[in-house]
């Protein structure tokens, strides 16, 4: 077996697999690049725990092989939108009641957590981060879920996981190696607790019945579980008192140069990486390579 030549998104890029790309190539010069990546998918099997093809990443790859000169794509057929602002977009939706919603927890009633994600009340979900959460709405592409809480009908609170950051020094300081398992990790990307909505523990109370269901939610959506879950807290802004009332265990602060810096120079703001581990055994299923 040759040398690696790169390693790309937990795959090993050999001699052997170039050639096949390039054979690939030539033996079906009149298809787009997208029908071109389908088929590499197919001949390396390469899919996601659930059964769906790796297209985007091995999109990804073909493209980056194709700059740096060892393949010759066909020329792309069109000029897709920019996906960074259509990414960012948010439907319309009808009036929200922002009536204040103030007293103890219990004062609340039954609280409606749902699944929100390719359902009738995602645009109020995009809408609602979009217009209340500091950070805006921004859609995630990979493994991802939304919750939307509702009241007595009245939205309360939205919370966003997707897929973790890649490389985490601190992640891996706290399970003693280096990730292996980087799709078995749930990171919290947005939490969003209503500005007219003043009752104390929600959230806390919130992120105790999401880490309860959401292994399984995910298992029905993707075919894996989930062993950890994950959140930055940015400090400038917040305590992270309600994930420390969670039992979530703060791990550390991070360096203030994002987890995709290319320099060490300090780029954002500084946060602390808090982590919630889902199933007991944790670590053993994080750090052994062979489980996804």
């Amino acid at each position: 077996m040759s040398e690696v030549l790169l390693s790309y998104r937990g795959r090993e890029i050999r001699a052997e697999d170039l050639e096949q790309i390039r054979q690939l190539l030539a033996a079906h010069p009149g298809l787009s690049r997208r029908q071109l990546s389908g088929r590499l998918c197919a001949l390396w099997h390469w899919v996601q725990p659930n059964g769906a093809p790796k297209d985007m990443v091995c999109r990804s790859l073909m493209l980056l092989l194709h700059r740096r000169g060892l393949i010759a794509l066909p020329a792309p057929r069109q000029r897709p939108p920019n996906n960074v602002l259509g990414h960012r977009r948010v439907a319309a939706v009808g009036a929200v009641d922002e009536t204040p919603l103030e007293g103890p927890l219990s004062s609340l009633g039954s609280l409606e957590i749902s699944l929100v994600r390719r359902g009738p009340d995602e645009p109020l979900f995009a809408h609602l981060l979009s217009a209340h959460h500091y950070l805006g709405y921004s859609r995630p592409v990979g493994e991802h879920l939304k919750y939307l809480v509702r009241a007595g009908g009245r939205p309360v609170a939205c919370l966003g996981w997707g897929s973790a950051p890649r490389r985490l020094g601190l992640r891996d300081h706290f399970l003693g190696g280096p990730l292996r398992q980087l799709p078995l990790i749930a990171y919290n990307t947005r939490f969003l607790i209503l500005p007219w909505v003043r009752v104390p523990s929600l959230a806390s109370h919130l992120l105790s019945r999401i880490a309860r269901r959401i292994s399984p939610d995910w298992q029905q959506a993707y075919g894996h579980p989930v062993h950890l879950l994950e959140s930055f807290v940015d400090t400038s802004r917040y305590r992270g008192s309600c994930y420390r009332a969670a039992n979530w265990i703060c791990v550390g602060r991070s360096q203030g140069r994002g987890t995709k810096a290319p320099t060490r120079e300090v780029r954002c703001a500084l946060k602390e990486y808090w982590v919630y581990p889902v199933s007991r055994d944790f670590r053993r299923h994080l750090l052994q390579p062979d489980e996804c």
